[in-house]
């Protein structure tokens, strides 16, 4: 008798592995209970990891004695030996369940935490986003990876901020991010790209999706006063800013259009100082306006290159949502019960035509 015709995925590791200052913990991954592990475009990368807290040979607490789970120890956790996270530790809980087994669990934070935690007042004369974000990546001993061009601004200042809300405001006002790898502070428009092909009733065990015109605009103005030139600094930003993502799809703006009418908005927050800077400002707040007009969330098989800024290529969804997707937020999760499972969020500028 012939064999079924099954379709075969690779198969994936039931367990991450775990690093902790460098080395593999093997009684750990076997305790590992619960593991959420978060990242988004504007946070922090986070983990929160649980494990089973009572044994041995003589039974009794088998973490307290604080050699391994301890305070500012390097973490990595891994999939198929690619990390999925690296940070250090920066808290020890632990619960004690009525009638239950004790446990004890760790959050972690990755290199960004020593940004959010330094707060200051100071100004930076004549300086850009990629000046500024090199002179904190100094402060915190991190390697710059700086990938933006901007102009110069006469003054920023940073007025009992900290080094994180400065970065990541300067970089919104570029359509810029910002992120950490290991030891290294990277400021880019685009992540580096990591394709992951998804298949709805495969790795892509669920998918929901929307195309919304709630907030599209068919224009978004930016506005100032030069005062050099004694004039008005303005410039308006179209479906042009994002026609090279759009590669055959119907932008929002375009089916707002034909749908409704054009709807022009201004920017209310920010003045441009000349026209060079409201170009800018125009064209960053409507990119981040059009690239939400398709949004998704989804449930996927874990792998390392699910994370975000990642490529995702969805298949299985039919002519209107088949196609390349920006992942924005992702959440790597394990229990016993349901394993390893990746949770995230994405989203594109266009939807497939009928």
């Amino acid at each position: 008798m012939p064999a079924a015709n099954v379709a075969h995925f690779p198969a994936r590791p039931a367990r991450p592995t775990i690093e902790i200052d460098g080395a593999r913990q093997s009684r750990l991954e076997a305790g590992l209970l619960e593991m959420e592990i978060a990242d988004s475009v504007d946070a922090i990368g986070r983990a929160e990891l649980s494990f089973g807290n009572w044994g041995g040979e003589t039974p009794g607490f088998q973490y307290f004695d604080r050699r391994v789970l301890e305070f500012g120890k390097p973490l990595v956790v891994k999939i198929d030996g690619d990390a999925l996270f690296e940070g250090r530790i920066s808290a020890i809980v632990a619960n004690f369940p009525d009638g239950g087994t004790p446990t004890v669990g760790v959050l972690a934070e990755d290199r960004l935490q020593d940004l959010r935690m330094t707060r200051r007042t100071r100004t930076f004369l004549q300086e850009s986003l990629a000046g500024v974000a090199r002179r904190i990546a100094s402060d915190h001993g991190l390697t710059p990876r700086i990938d933006v061009q901007s102009g110069t601004v006469p003054v920023i200042a940073q007025v009992n901020h900290s080094d994180l809300a400065l970065l990541l405001d300067l970089a919104r006002r570029e359509d810029a991010q910002v992120w950490v790898r290991g030891a290294e502070l990277h400021v880019a428009r685009v992540r580096p790209e990591d394709k992951v092909e998804l298949r709805w009733a495969g790795p892509l065990r669920e998918f929901h999706v929307e195309a919304d015109l709630a907030h599209q605009r068919s224009g978004l103005v930016a506005a100032g006063w030069d005062v050099a030139a004694k004039s008005t600094a303005e410039h308006r930003a179209g479906e042009s800013v994002v026609s090279g993502e759009l590669d055959g799809l119907d932008g929002g703006a375009t089916i707002l259009g034909r749908a409704f009418a054009e709807r022009i908005d201004t920017m209310a927050h920010g003045l441009a100082r000349n026209s060079q800077e409201a170009r800018a400002m125009a064209e960053a707040g409507y990119r981040q306006v059009a690239s939400r007009f398709v949004t998704g969330s989804g449930v996927a098989d874990t792998q390392a290159g699910l994370k975000v800024g990642a490529k995702l290529v969805l298949s299985g969804l039919g002519k209107l949502f088949d196609g390349d997707y920006r992942t924005t937020a992702v959440v790597h999760r394990f229990d016993p019960g349901e394993g390893l499972r990746s949770e995230f969020a994405c989203e594109r500028p266009g939807i497939g035509r009928p």
